[in-house]
């Protein structure tokens, strides 16, 4: 396999970020493509309730793919530090343990879904109208989620090892596929929510297993690596596994985020506009994965170069990597929500049939949702950046506030004073309050590290 020429301690740091990011995007865009075309062709294959449906199990989804980002950023930067400090031995026992203890909290979480499948489906927002359809596309969704999260957690190895164009491919591969199966089984086939389940779980599966077969056979530097069973080997895999999931639990909250959104937007749009309302909202949630993994991609991408000059100390290198993905995520976030305002009715009409209930309810707030799209990614590349240079606690902070504690209190104050437009506006306010504690916090350190010298 040809490798990417890679050097993370002395290459032209804009240059570098784009041979990282541009692959990483592609990859990224085209794994939201998976839960987007699941949407198009529910929508207009199955009925706006099925849509609904699909839209009630999402946060299932974005937890699986947390538990990968928790255990993906957390190994990745403690294995950035070891291999800038040539150590590649520990670099390898550290992804090792992160994949080994993943799977089997993924296999204990999907166990407990199953035998509590109704109670989950209620839980995560569900009407007696829509438990039917909840309930079909979970019980054939959920075996497969630990493909997904082995996936996600494949894709920072990867790119680490100096090979962000297979890490890509192991995105657009399973896309491709997720889109060519949901059409087979949606439409000439006739199996409804079920044949779109199961196509996002094939596209899973081949994600997963393209990440196994790169990592036993393709790999450079990184590489599994053969634990000891012992009992020190246990409480040394308990050690770093904890440091690990102090590093990427602020990652993991970045999706948990996004489902608190979701769960909690299910919730204040059942109460308000019904069934119809969570259709219109569902809609929004699928728009919004292409703007997270855009500034998912960025974050990911300036990780590693943060992270490995973090590690030589090299200061220099890590402020004009951040500040360059700042840069990006502004222009990428306004560029979103530019074809979000003007292309509205059409991306609708995508999911929605025009003229029904639903798609008139989705074409009037989807505007104010999309204005919250800039202050979401540079909230996402900052917080990123902090989990890059080991502040994990402030990192974590941050993105508890702005995911959980925010969008909670926004979406349960606005509805209230403003009505309908105050649903569509709960997500945006939320993150124009993060973005503004985060330049707080920033110049304030920036005086006391200035103050200091």
């Amino acid at each position: 396999m040809q490798r990417d020429r890679i050097d993370f301690g002395s290459m032209d740091i804009p240059v570098l970020f784009r041979k990282i990011f541009f692959p990483t995007l592609l990859g990224m865009v085209c794994m939201a493509c998976i839960t987007i075309a699941d949407g198009i062709f529910v929508g207009r294959g199955v009925g706006s309730d099925a849509l609904a449906a699909v839209n009630i199990v999402a946060p299932l989804f974005m937890v699986t793919t947390g538990v990968g980002l928790l255990f993906g950023v957390g190994a990745s930067v403690v294995a950035s530090v070891h291999l800038s400090q040539g150590r590649v031995k520990a670099a390898n026992i550290n992804i090792t343990q992160a994949l080994l203890v993943s799977l089997l909290l993924m296999a204990v979480s999907m166990t407990l879904i199953f035998v509590f499948n109704k109670q989950t489906a209620y839980l995560l927002g569900s009407s007696g109208q829509l438990l039917p359809l909840v309930l079909e596309y979970m019980d054939w969704i959920v075996p497969f989620f630990i493909f997904s999260m082995l996936a996600n957690i494949g894709m920072f190895i990867i790119r680490l090892d100096g090979s962000p164009k297979f890490a890509m491919l192991c995105n657009v591969v399973p896309a491709l596929l997720n889109v060519v199966l949901d059409y087979v089984f949606v439409f000439p086939m006739q199996m409804g929510l079920m044949g779109a389940a199961l196509a996002t779980a094939l596209a899973q599966v081949a994600g997963g297993v393209m990440v196994l077969a790169y990592l036993l056979g393709c790999s450079r530097t990184l590489r599994l690596y053969k634990l000891k069973i012992s009992m020190k080997s246990l409480l040394l895999t308990c050690r770093n596994t904890g440091y690990m999931v102090r590093l990427g639990a602020s990652a993991m909250l970045g999706e948990l985020a996004i489902a608190c959104m979701m769960l909690v937007g299910n919730y204040a749009f059942i109460r308000v506009l019904h069934e119809d309302g969570v259709a219109a909202y569902s809609v929004a949630c699928y728009c919004l994965p292409i703007v997270f993994m855009i500034a998912n991609a960025i974050a990911q991408s300036a990780q590693p170069i943060i992270s490995y000059n973090y590690g030589t100390g090299d200061a220099a290198r890590v402020h004009t990597t951040f500040r360059l993905s700042l840069k990006t995520a502004f222009v990428s976030g306004l560029l979103a929500f530019a074809v979000m305002y003007v292309l509205c009715p059409y991306i609708v009409a995508m999911f929605l049939e025009p003229g029904c209930r639903a798609y008139e309810i989705a074409t009037g707030g989807i505007p104010y949702f999309a204005a919250g799209f800039v202050c979401f990614a540079l909230n996402i590349v900052w917080i990123g950046y902090y989990q890059s240079i080991e502040l994990a606690r402030k990192a974590m902070f941050f993105m508890t506030l702005r995911g959980i504690v925010g969008m909670t209190a926004c979406f349960l104050i606005l509805p209230p004073l403003l009505g309908e437009k105050g649903l569509w506006l709960a997500v945006p306010c939320a993150e124009l309050l993060i973005f503004i504690l985060l330049t707080a916090d920033y110049q304030l350190r920036h005086k006391v590290r200035h103050a200091v010298r």
